[in-house]
């Protein structure tokens, strides 16, 4: 079953870089996935439609109110590291979104 990813930033273009690196990653390990970048204005539209939500660190403020509007919904979210954003980091990201994922399913 597919697991789709979403990458929350301030305009939802300075992920973009990450998206292509993570699905190169996915790709790699044959993976089925689905990754996208949007903007915090936007991801209220798309809480339907994922399985984990990533803010980048410049808009870790924005973490409270993400947690809130997934309440309920089994949605796990988090703040990418820094180092991992700052490099571009596409495996790591991706390994953190699906232990992630396996962690909520768990539960």
């Amino acid at each position: 079953m597919m697991k789709r990813i979403m990458l929350v930033c301030s305009a939802g273009m300075s992920t973009s870089l990450l998206v292509s690196k993570m699905e190169k990653a996915a790709e790699a390990r044959e993976l089925d996935v689905k990754i996208f970048a949007v903007s915090e204005a936007e991801s209220g539209r798309y809480l339907d439609e994922v399985d984990v939500m990533l803010l980048g660190p410049q808009v870790r403020f924005l973490l409270k109110k993400m947690l809130k509007k997934v309440e309920g919904k089994g949605i796990p979210v988090e703040v990418i590291e820094n180092i991992d954003y700052g490099t571009m980091n596409g495996e790591a990201v991706l390994t953190r979104a699906l232990a992630l994922l396996s962690s909520s399913e768990q539960q």
